[in-house]
């Protein structure tokens, strides 16, 4: 079937396209191709039907970027989903819509559960990106509800796997203690990392993600599906493993309470998960950071 996916060409985006690619014809597109911040960015796709719209794109970054960047990081999100959003009804009716929503929208008080998505106000420092996220998912309800347009939003824990870095330009957790723990090892530098080390998080390898995605997809529609990691680890945790697998002294490891930490827990509910895909299989998180170190290192050595 012929397929277009926004955001095609971010970390999350190559890796379904790259997948995709296999059975599919793929229509890629980056903010290169399409500023979707236009209402008109979609325009010459309009006589093209597609049987999928893969809604990848968004403005975010990790770390305390969308406590810095409220107002701005709001307006182009709505923005962008408008965009998709408006298309997908006008031009598209016929395809299904698979989006990306965020574990962010969940409130701290409420179980990360699929039902509690749009209950209770999300954690303030993630308060606008996470409404953004959670006015997408409102806005697939509503065009479903109108007019009987299939839809589904998968909500993924933190994602990683090889290029990240090189792809984004920035990091995630998994990425930012690896790439510390091997700049002290090869430059000396201090390993400090923010929080006191006991934030619990989990970490799904983003071809596991888009392969349970993919296949939900076949599944269901108009649902939104939690993709986690099964279970988490302490920050302190994540950052022994990795120190282990890079040859250093986790004792060097320091840690800077006074820094943005965000949650103390970011877990995913994943029982509706587990009912779709009883049988799936994830990468070993210790395999996968493996391959974050052997990826990683090369580009630190350049770079020290």
């Amino acid at each position: 079937m012929r397929v277009l996916v926004t955001g095609a060409t971010g970390f999350l985006g190559r890796s379904v396209c790259r997948i995709l690619r296999r059975d599919h014809e793929v229509i890629a597109l980056g903010s290169h191709d399409a500023d979707l911040t236009r209402q008109d960015a979609l325009r010459s796709f309009d006589d093209t039907p597609v049987e999928r719209i893969y809604h990848l794109a968004a403005w975010t970054q990790p770390g305390d970027f969308a406590k810095l960047h409220k107002g701005e990081q709001f307006l182009a999100n709505q923005q962008i989903d408008l965009t998709v959003l408006t298309w997908w009804m006008r031009r598209q009716p016929q395809a299904k819509l698979v989006s990306i929503g965020t574990s962010a929208a969940y409130a701290p008080d409420e179980e990360p559960r699929e039902e509690n998505y749009l209950k209770g106000a999300p954690v303030d420092d993630l308060y606008f990106y996470a409404m953004a996220k959670r006015f997408l998912f409102m806005g697939q309800l509503a065009l479903q509800q109108q007019f009987g347009m299939k839809h589904l939003t998968a909500v993924p824990s933190a994602l990683y796997g090889p290029g990240y870095a090189v792809l984004t330009k920035r990091m995630n957790f998994v990425l930012d203690i690896a790439w510390k723990v091997l700049k002290h090892k090869h430059a000396g530098t201090p390993i400090v990392l923010w929080g006191d080390g006991t934030q619990v998080r989990e970490a799904v390898y983003v071809d596991d993600f888009v392969a349970a995605m993919l296949a939900i997809d076949e599944r269901v529609e108009n649902e939104i599906v939690n993709i986690g990691a099964g279970g988490g680890h302490t920050i302190a945790e994540f950052a022994s493993a990795i120190c282990e697998i890079a040859g250093v002294d986790p004792s060097a490891i320091q840690y800077d309470v006074s820094r943005h930490v965000g949650a103390r827990s970011k877990l995913l509910d994943n029982d509706k998960l587990d009912a779709l895909l009883p049988d799936r299989s994830f990468t070993p998180l210790r395999e996968g950071l493996a391959m974050i170190v052997r990826d990683l290192e090369p580009i630190v050595i350049g770079g020290k």
